[in-house]
């Protein structure tokens, strides 16, 4: 009997030891498979989003060192007090990051004096990210 043979019939086998029959466990392959991850599932892990393109909002009840961000994108970008903006690769400012839920997610508040100071409209497109250094809040950076 060939060993593609054992696995179609499906007459039942007798153990030797105690002569009693051993039914035959016909196996599927397809199932075996299926509960295999492929290698892209095991290497695959979840990247740190690190920095994202949002638009600017004006609102004039913020403080010049302050800027509003919707806490699911803070939570994402990693926020924790400070966050960097920068706008256009040459306009680059450090806030105080207050976290809101109400503001949208695609959206960062800041104070329309100090970016019109700078030439920067409202809804300008900008680059957001988690600040990790040590300048003061509120003024431009040299890029």
């Amino acid at each position: 009997m060939s060993r593609g043979d054992r696995f179609l019939n499906k007459e039942s086998k007798k153990d030797k030891e105690s002569n009693e029959e051993i039914p035959e466990i016909k196996v599927d392959v397809r199932s075996a498979i299926s509960l295999i991850p492929p290698a892209s599932a095991l290497k695959a892990k979840e990247k740190k989003l690190r920095e994202k393109r949002i638009r600017l909002k004006y609102d004039y009840s913020l403080k010049p060192i302050e800027a509003k961000i919707n806490d699911k994108l803070a939570k994402e970008l990693g926020v924790e007090d400070k966050i960097e903006i920068v706008v256009a690769g040459r306009h680059r400012f450090v806030f105080k990051a207050i976290i809101d839920e109400e503001i949208d997610y695609n959206r960062v508040h800041v104070n329309p004096d100090l970016m019109e100071e700078n030439g920067i409209a409202d809804n300008s497109i900008a680059t957001v990210r988690a600040y990790k250094g040590t300048e003061s809040l509120g003024v431009r950076l040299e890029v």
